[in-house]
């Protein structure tokens, strides 16, 4: 398992306008470069198209707010698959998710994780990466809500992480199974599920920011030392 980007990063403090290497918030694109070509997928596909609208004007404003996004998309058993090969796979070969992959396209300087299992934390190195960036607080999209979201937003709870599912940047095959694992992330694992439209991206990046000043104030020798 590895992380792409599609500009490879290096601990720069200058990036000309770029996508910095340091941020407390993240944005999760989770399982949105996909064919759809797989049982069921027709089922998904109605409330996936409007999913991947609103995920791309969610993208836009992250992108301006200098907040990093990575992909954490299924390998689908093919282990010698990469982020190249599985988009074009979907934009050349008149698959059902085609449509949804033009929407999301990854831009250059977007990382790229491809994961094994339901979870974008397990056997792969998103745990690294996220610790890379310093991320704090994660913004999960993406489809299945009732699988591979719900998956990996267990595990960012298990880890610590502040965790933001936009309910309207959420696709499963059925409303109802949307809805169930929307309210499970809100009871379960708190997890803030606020649409799209009403995140204020300054406030995240703030609070964020704050937690990181907290934390090194409370590690400090003199702290120890009271």
């Amino acid at each position: 398992m590895f992380a792409q980007r599609f500009f490879m990063p290096t601990k720069n403090q200058d990036l000309h306008g770029m996508v910095p290497d340091h941020s407390g918030v993240v944005l999760l694109l989770i399982d949105v470069i996909n064919d759809l070509e797989w049982p069921d997928a027709d089922k998904l596909l109605p409330f996936a198209l409007p999913m991947a609208q609103r995920i791309r004007d969610l993208k836009e404003r992250v992108t301006q707010g200098n907040i990093p996004t990575i992909y954490v998309n299924d390998n689908f058993g093919q282990w010698r698959s990469d982020a190249r090969a599985l988009i074009k796979h979907c934009l050349a070969d008149d698959v059902r998710g085609q449509p949804i992959v033009e929407l999301l396209q990854p831009d250059k300087d977007d990382y790229f994780v491809l994961k094994p299992k339901h979870s974008g934390f397990f056997s792969t190195n998103l745990d690294i990466l996220l610790d890379y960036l310093g991320a704090k607080t994660l913004i999960l999209t993406g489809m299945a809500g009732d699988v591979c979201v719900l998956f990996t937003a267990n595990d960012a709870y298990m880890r610590d992480f502040q965790i933001f599912v936009p309910r309207d940047c959420l696709a499963s095959n059925t409303q109802a199974a949307n809805e169930n694992a929307l309210a499970l992330m809100n009871r379960v694992l708190k997890a803030d599920i606020r649409p799209s439209t009403e995140l204020d991206l300054n406030d995240l990046k703030h609070q964020a920011e704050n937690e990181d000043a907290s934390k090194i104030k409370s590690d400090s020798p003199e702290m120890a030392m009271h």
